[in-house]
């Protein structure tokens, strides 16, 4: 199999085009690419499209603007930073020359010669020249390109003092647990204020870098990374056994061919003619695979440098920081890499010969074989970050109370989850609608249903389904800025009422059929029963159910028998959680590290189990009573919890600690 290959650990490379990168450009989402293949990404990214103020991140997907949005997009690539800390790490022969911020900004390419350290910024002789000459500046330190080349100690200087991201100029100096973000004075008095855990930096920076390690982190980059290689390899072997069978099979075939010769000639060529093909088609599919994996070897990897430059060279500031930052980065890889684990596949070639063979003269050409290419997933190990949470406690953060008369006197929110942007969408049962909030839990707007919604689940950045369990229906719908608007209506053969995205275009449902089974069903995005996989004798309705990240495992609460079962997706049952404190289960969600949380309707509790399903704790809601639905804000840590007391229109908000 052609392919790229990794090559020896000798430098950051590019995740574009492999290669040591040529001018390392920076993007919001802390991923790194050439300028010259960002700006190729933009022109395509842009392509037909007259007014578009970002680009998405070839590795993460995120969105990424220019500091200068009404730039032509030719430009867009020198308007993201360089960074410098990547540029120093390169190996001699792979470094260009650093060009002036100054002149950059003008439009210009003119090498750099020095860098200020107070002013961030690389400038040419003549800027440097006026820059000695401010009175305000004769203080500031200087570092010669060759100071920088040959030290990345040096480098990190240029980034000692971190500044916010959200207000220019500002320095960070404060750390809220509750939010987990660096903050700046003027975010601490405009968002933070109200939160319980706003430490100093300077005063707690030791005790942070203990909790977030640097060179744990480290060691999980180099766990992804390997994981990625092993991944690459079991392609290429893949392949090359896939080959290995498409010409087993045609030798078979060349062996029985001595007494049916005539048909057994047409049927080697189409042997060859599909086995090829096939091939060819797997071997392409399989180095787009590797090439996505080889980008992302490389993104880590370029992580990894900066990290171990920050832990190695940078301040105690500059190590928690850059952990911080790589640890959200982390979380995502490691869902990255478990997709590609969960999706890789191999193909069995082979040819089914009919049978008696004596009667095989009188058969025509489709009735004597075909090739048949059966696609099987391949069995892989749970990829686990040594960073996994062992001891999570649930701290109540803030009730909220929603007060808009839109939302109706009695509403029972049955079904909530996060959108994108940090919105809440609820699924009120007793009103029939959906109503959408802010980030900041604020009434944005509602939609009207057709039936009555029981769980809610996103599908992608813009959809998501909601079922209908006393229509036997789900409907999908669009969330596009402010607006919700019905997309389509998929009708289920059977009583729906937990749903959860799958992945792969399709989504488990739960609920019983027409013989009072409890069953849980895989669909796809048109209605269609892929498989059905029944696990009670008797119909329990209105049982959440749940899957892990990388969609292997599903969660099942079964509430009238004060249990939750944990199956795989071909049905099999791997636990059952059934203590004595937990009393007719009505919610369940997964967090990052795919712990489980269920919450006990009547017994008013949320009990946390790891993924293996040992009890890590049991702690109560808060809730007055009834607690009723439950979800997880994957990357900030937050769970919120509604309920069916009296106060039904609040909104429980927890923090993960």
């Amino acid at each position: 199999m052609a392919a790229a290959k990794i090559e020896s650990d000798d430098g950051p490379c590019c995740p574009i085009c492999l290669e040591h990168f040529n001018l390392p450009r920076q993007l919001p989402c802390a991923h790194y690419i050439c300028e010259k293949c960002l700006q190729s990404h933009i022109t395509t990214q842009t392509a037909n499209i007259t007014k578009l103020s970002y680009i998405k991140c070839p590795v993460c997907r995120n969105p990424a603007s220019p500091s200068i949005k009404d730039r032509p997009t030719s430009e867009w690539a020198t308007l993201f930073p360089v960074n410098t800390v990547l540029q120093s790490i390169l190996p001699a022969k792979s470094k260009v020359d650093r060009l002036c911020d100054a002149c950059n900004t003008e439009g210009t390419t003119v090498p750099a010669e020095g860098f200020c350290v107070v002013c961030k910024e690389a400038m040419c002789g003549d800027y440097l020249k006026v820059h000695r000459k401010l009175k305000m500046a004769k203080d500031h330190t200087i570092l010669s390109v060759e100071e920088l080349d040959c030290n990345p100690e040096n480098v990190m200087k240029l980034a000692e003092g971190f500044t916010c991201s959200e207000h220019d100029g500002e320095d960070i100096k404060y750390y809220c647990k509750d939010h987990k973000l660096p903050c700046c004075a003027t975010c601490f008095f405009h968002s933070h204020k109200g939160c319980s855990e706003v430490i100093d930096l300077r005063e707690e920076l030791p005790a942070l870098l203990c909790e977030n390690k640097p060179v744990e982190i480290i060691a999980d980059m180099k766990k992804i990374e390997s994981h990625l290689k092993t991944f690459t390899e079991m392609n290429e072997s893949s392949v090359n056994n896939l080959e290995t069978q498409v010409n087993e099979r045609a030798a078979e075939i060349r062996k029985v061919r001595k007494e049916i010769n005539d048909l057994l000639d047409e049927l080697e060529k189409q042997v060859k003619t599909e086995g090829n093909r096939i091939y060819k088609e797997e071997v392409i599919r399989k180095q787009e695979e590797n090439h996505q994996c080889l980008s992302l070897i490389h993104a880590v990897r370029n992580s990894h440098y900066l990290l171990e430059a920050a832990h190695t060279y940078g301040s105690n500031l500059q190590k928690f920081l850059m952990a911080e930052k790589m640890t959200s980065q982390l979380h995502s890889y490691f869902n990255l890499v478990g997709e590609k684990y969960e999706k890789t596949e191999t193909i069995r070639f082979e040819v089914q010969l009919a049978s008696p063979i004596k009667s095989i003269l009188s058969l025509s050409l489709p009735e004597l074989g075909k090739v048949v290419a059966t696609t099987s997933s391949n069995t892989l190990p749970l990829i686990c970050s040594s960073r996994s949470r062992k001891d999570c406690h649930v701290k109540n953060v803030n009730v909220i109370e929603l007060k808009n008369s839109t939302i109706g006197m009695s509403p029972l929110f049955a079904g909530v989850t996060f959108l994108p942007g940090d919105r809440l969408m609820l699924a009120d049962c007793w009103n029939k609608q959906c109503i959408l909030l802010s980030s900041s839990y604020q009434f944005i707007t509602s939609h009207t249903l057709t039936g009555l919604p029981w769980n809610i689940c996103v599908l992608d950045d813009q959809e998501l389904a909601v079922s209908l369990y006393d229509q036997n229906e789900i409907q999908i719908l669009s969330v596009i800025g402010d607006i919700i608007r019905p997309v389509r209506m998929l009708t289920t053969k059977y009583n729906c009422d937990g749903i959860a995205a799958a992945g792969k275009g399709k989504m488990v449902v739960n609920g019983y059929c027409d013989n009072n089974k409890s069953q849980w069903s895989l669909i796809n995005m048109g209605g269609d029963i892929q498989c059905t996989h029944h696990y009670d004798s008797s119909a329990c309705s209105n049982n959440s159910i749940a899957l892990n990240n990388i969609k292997t495992r599903v969660y099942v609460c079964v509430n009238e028998m004060n249990l939750l079962l944990c199956f795989d997706m071909d049905g099999k049952k791997l636990f059952t959680y059934s203590p004595d404190n937990l009393i007719y289960p009505m919610g369940v969600a997964v967090d990052r590290y795919d712990n489980i949380y269920i919450l006990g309707y009547n017994s008013n509790n949320i009990h946390q189990l790891s993924p293996d399903g040992s009890v890590q704790q049991v702690v109560n809601t808060g809730v007055p009573r009834y607690p009723k639905a439950i979800c997880i804000h994957q990357s900030k840590d937050i769970l919120i919890i509604t309920n069916n007391s009296d106060e039904r229109k609040n909104l429980y908000v927890y923090q993960l600690k």
